[in-house]
C-alpha cells in the first residue's frame, strides 16, 4: 500500500485488479481532495444532497441554515440560494423535467422550484418531519419518506399517488429492481422494510441484531447485496436482498449517515461524522474489508458519490473559524 499525503491532501493506492471472466478479485479504489468549495454563511448542520450531473451543479440542503444551496462545480463556488425553508433535509433533481424537489422536516413539505430560476412551483404538505426523497426518472415519480412512518408516492407535479405505512419513521430508502421494490431503513424498529411497488404491498420486516442505529443504506443490484451502516457499534452489514438474510458484516466509521456502492470498483463508500470517510472493498465471496480510513472534517457526515464525474462529494459543516465546504474527492479509475 503506498500513501501520500501533504496538509489535507490524499492519494491512496489500494491493492491491485486480478480479473477471471472480466471480474475483479479486488477491489481497488483511490481518493484525491481536489478542492474545496466554501459556502460562506452557512450555519449548523447540512443534511443530503443531489446532483445535475449534465449542468455540473449539486443542491445542498443546509437543514441548520435553512436554505438549499446551489453550487456549481465547474466554476468551483456557491452560485444560488434557497431562502426561508424549515429544516430541508432531503433534495432530488429531475433532469427531464429542470425540476428540483426539496423535503423539510420542520414543516413536513415537499416543495418543488424551477432548476433554472429557482422560483418555486408547488407545495404539498405530508406530515411531520418530511425527510429523504427519491427520484425514478423512468417513471418520473418522486418518493418521500416522512411522519411515523411513512412513504408518500408524488407524481412529477407532486400530485399524491400512494401511500405506504410503516411502522417507524424511514430514513435512508433505496429503489431496486428497476422500480418494483423499495428497501427500507428503519432504525427505531432496528429493521429493514421491503416494498413491493408492483403489487402496493409493504412486505415483513427484516430484523438485523448484529448492530443498531440504522440510517444509511445502499444496493448492489448485479452482486445482489444491500449495504446498511449502523452505528451502535459502528458496522457496515450486507444482506441478500431477495430474503434478508445476512451476509457479513464489519467495522466502520462512527457516526455515519451517508453510503454509497461503486459498482465499477466493487467498493463502498461509508462517510461518518467522526471525521472520516472508510473505503470498503467487497471481494468476490461476499467478504468485507476496509483498505482505507480517509480524513475529512469533524460533523461531516453526509455527501454525494457522482460515478459520471469519478467524485465523492463531502459536506462540512462550519467548525469554529472553518467554514462550511464542500470536499470534492476524485475517485480512481479501477
Amino acid at each position: 500500500m503506498i500513501v501520500a499525503r501533504t496538509g489535507f491532501a490524499l492519494f491512496a493506492l489500494i491493492g491491485a485488479f486480478a480479473f477471471a471472466g472480466g471480474v475483479p478479485l479486488t477491489a481497488q479504489s483511490t481518493l484525491h481532495l481536489e478542492r474545496e468549495i466554501s459556502l460562506p454563511g452557512v450555519e449548523g448542520r447540512i443534511d443530503h444532497l443531489a446532483a445535475d450531473v449534465t449542468g455540473h451543479r449539486i443542491f445542498v440542503s443546509a437543514l441548520g441554515n435553512g436554505t438549499i444551496e446551489i453550487v456549481d462545480l465547474a466554476q468551483g463556488r456557491r452560485t444560488g440560494q434557497i431562502k426561508g425553508l424549515h429544516e430541508p433535509q432531503g433534495v432530488a433533481f429531475s433532469p427531464e423535467k429542470n425540476i428540483l424537489y426539496v423535503a423539510s422536516g420542520g414543516d413536513g413539505s415537499v416543495r418543488s422550484y424551477d432548476s433554472g430560476t429557482l422560483q418555486p412551483l408547488k407545495t404539498v404538505t405530508l406530515g411531520d418531519d418530511a425527510d429523504n426523497l427519491r427520484y425514478d426518472p423512468n417513471k418520473q415519480k418522486l418518493f418521500a419518506g416522512y411522519g411515523e412512518g411513512a412513504i408518500a408516492v408524488l407524481d412529477s407535479d407532486l400530485a399524491r399517488s400512494a401511500d405506504f405505512k410503516l411502522p417507524a419513521h424511514p430514513e435512508s430508502f433505496q429503489l431496486a429492481s428497476g422500480g418494483k421494490r423499495i428497501f427500507v431503513n428503519l432504525p427505531n424498529h432496528k429493521a429493514i422494510a421491503s416494498i413491493d411497488l408492483s403489487k402496493n404491498t409493504a412486505n415483513a420486516l427484516w430484523a438485523h441484531p448484529t448492530a443498531s442505529a440504522n440510517f444509511p443504506m445502499a444496493i448492489d443490484e448485479i452482486g445482489k447485496k444491500l449495504f446498511i451502516a449502523c452505528r451502535q457499534p459502528p458496522s457496515l452489514i450486507a444482506f441478500m436482498p431477495d430474503s434478508g438474510q445476512e451476509i457479513t458484516h464489519s467495522t466502520t466509521v462512527g457516526d455515519a449517515d451517508d453510503l454509497f456502492y461503486d459498482p465499477a470498483r466493487n467498493t463502498v463508500y461509508v462517510i461518518g461524522g467522526e471525521g472520516f470517510v472508510d473505503i470498503v472493498a467487497v471481494h468476490p465471496d461476499g467478504s468485507l474489508e476496509s483498505t482505507m480510513h480517509v480524513p475529512t472534517a469533524p460533523g461531516a457526515r453526509t455527501g454525494l458519490f457522482v460515478p459520471q464525474w469519478n467524485s465523492l462529494l463531502v459536506a462540512a459543516p462550519r467548525r469554529g473559524t472553518r467554514e462550511a465546504r464542500i470536499l470534492v474527492f476524485s475517485v480512481g479509475r479501477p
